[in-house]
């Protein structure tokens, strides 16, 4: 008799083999199969499971193409896990939707060199990224037992994803921001502590770097983000700790200046120009950071 656990052990070792094959496309069984068996996977409560084979393998096969005449379809369905127990706070349900986003940055990124995606497609997809990201409950970083679950910094790689898509303009740069600032200031009881701040404020470099947007757009969403903490800076609720942790990190960021992550290719060419209005973005933040802490100057000093 062959049990469930030495069938699932069977097909684990089978993905196993890929691996150590350079994830080199099987000729059996058919992509769809595979395909469908790991996405499955994204929702694994095993990490191993879940980020070393399923994440690795499909996030490859994006890479190199493999589904460069399936993007619609494999966005699409990677879509319907962001919706998986949405709503949860403590489950394992949080593992699909997380990795979703991560693998929907890949098809995302993937369009972005080889277009072959129509308008409609992306910004269906950021409407529904959008969403899950706003509304998503269960902000857990790193979970002993289980990995990674890292749900806000998955979705700020979709965000950075989207932020640099040809067919996000304007208007749709606003909206990211926007879903920046939503979910930052939308009640939690979760503080982001493992790089997430890190991770939302390099997407809204990409953002910044597409150099669309100016101080008339910027201005009032800074506005809009420093109501998360008092006027003497003494608040402490996960909201105030999480918004200030996310402008600190984009004021060092800007002051610094940031590199692209992503391999060569068009996306990367944003980050080769300057942002044009970096010097007036970061002597906003700057005003708005001098209100989270008494020791702060309220007014910058002239050196004599």
């Amino acid at each position: 008799m062959v049990t469930e656990g030495r069938i699932e052990t069977v097909r684990v070792a089978f993905w196993e083999q890929i691996l150590r094959d350079g994830c080199a496309l099987p000729s059996y069984p058919r992509l769809d199969e595979l395909t469908v068996e790991l996405t499955r996977m994204l929702g694994s409560p095993y990490g191993h499971e879940r980020e070393d084979i399923a994440r690795t393998i499909l996030t490859t096969w994006v890479e190199r193409g493999v589904y460069d005449d399936l993007l619609a379809g494999l966005g699409d369905g990677v879509c319907l896990g962001l919706d998986t127990g949405l709503g949860d706070d403590g489950a394992d349900t949080v593992f699909r939707r997380s990795f979703s986003a991560l693998v929907l940055a890949a098809v995302v990124a993937r369009d972005t060199e080889v277009e072959r995606l129509h308008p409609d497609v992306l910004l269906r997809w950021g409407d529904r990224g959008i969403r899950w990201l706003v509304r998503e409950r269960d902000l857990r970083g790193y979970i002993p037992g289980n990995g990674w679950a890292h749900a806000v910094a998955h979705g700020a790689d979709l965000l950075l994803a989207l932020s640099l898509s040809r067919h996000f303009r304007e208007g749709e740069l606003m909206v990211l921001l926007d879903a920046v600032a939503d979910r930052l200031l939308e009640p939690t009881n979760h503080r982001l502590v493992h790089g997430e701040e890190e991770r939302l404020a390099y997407a809204t470099m990409g953002v910044l770097h597409r150099n669309v947007l100016d101080m008339a757009v910027v201005n009032p969403w800074l506005d809009r983000l420093s109501r998360a903490w008092s006027d003497d800076g003494a608040d402490t609720s996960p909201v105030a700790f999480n918004t200030v942790g996310y402008l600190r990190s984009l004021h060092l960021q800007l002051q610094l200046g940031v590199r692209p992550l992503m391999r060569q290719g068009h996306a990367s060419l944003y980050f080769e120009q300057e942002v044009g209005n970096r010097i007036d973005v970061l002597g906003a933040i700057a005003r708005h950071l001098r209100g989270t802490g008494p020791w702060y100057r309220q007014r910058t000093f002239e050196h004599r």
